[in-house]
């Protein structure tokens, strides 16, 4: 499953999220959910903690100033890798 997560970790329950994703499952973050990949967050932890593969829009770390400060433990895929990862998987679901 691909789950996108367009939110702050802020203003969104990712416990909750954790709680949905399976071993093998992608995580893409994009829009203002590129916050969740900032070096030495807690949600980036959790993130990190889960049996799934964490990703990040590089156009969305771009537009938010926040090329710096995104942990390099986080892929950086741009719009084709996006596609590449709904092909990969069978579903997708946005946070």
């Amino acid at each position: 499953m691909l789950f996108t997560l367009g939110h702050s970790p802020f203003h969104c329950d990712l416990n909750a999220l954790l709680r949905t994703v399976s071993p093998g499952d992608d995580l893409l973050l994009i829009q203002d959910g590129v916050i969740a990949a900032l070096e030495g967050s807690a949600a980036l932890e959790l993130l990190l903690a889960a049996p799934i593969t964490v990703s990040a829009l590089q156009d969305d770390i771009d537009a938010r100033g926040l090329t710096a400060q995104i942990s390099t433990r986080v892929r950086r895929v741009s719009y084709t890798d996006f596609v590449r990862l709904t092909v990969k998987q069978r579903g997708q679901v946005a946070w």
